[in-house]
């Protein structure tokens, strides 16, 4: 599989920080983005790739799986098991964000309603605040809709 270095980095440092990933893990799911068509990379191709341990590559492996970063699967003809990128992540990841936005703003309602207040700068703040929650919790689930 061909990818670019330079924008290999780049997504390793994006995705480890993004994800809290180690760095093996922000490897492995950065070089999966390259497999376009979702061919697969085995484990043992992930241990020669990146020159690492068995269980380094094990353990990072089984991390993306649990977090549903990616998948696994056999082909029929093989016993090994090849891994590629959950198609459905992004969508996880943003169902997991409006969870988020709407806890938090769900609580700032009560911490508004608890303290009542009459300053009519402070409650203009907490309205422009949780209209911004809102549009964007609004606008994140158009977008999954339509995907």
């Amino acid at each position: 599989m061909e990818f670019d270095k330079d924008i290999f980095r780049e997504m390793v440092k994006f995705y480890g920080e993004a994800y809290h990933l180690p760095p093996l893990a922000a490897k492995i799911y950065a070089y999966l983005i390259f497999d376009f068509d979702r061919n697969g990379v085995s484990f043992e191709e992930f241990v020669e790739i990146f020159a690492a341990s068995k269980s380094s590559v094990s353990s990072n492996l089984n991390l993306l799986l649990n977090l549903d970063i990616i998948k696994d699967f056999t082909k029929i003809d093989e016993r090994k098991r090849f891994f590629v990128m959950n198609e459905n992540y992004m969508k996880i990841r943003f169902r997991e964000i409006i969870d988020k936005m709407e806890k938090e703003l769900s609580i700032l309602n009560k911490l508004s309603n608890y303290r009542n207040s009459t300053d009519a700068t402070a409650v203009r703040k907490f309205q422009t605040y949780q209209a911004l929650f809102q549009k964007n919790i609004d606008n994140i689930q158009e977008m999954l809709d339509q995907v």
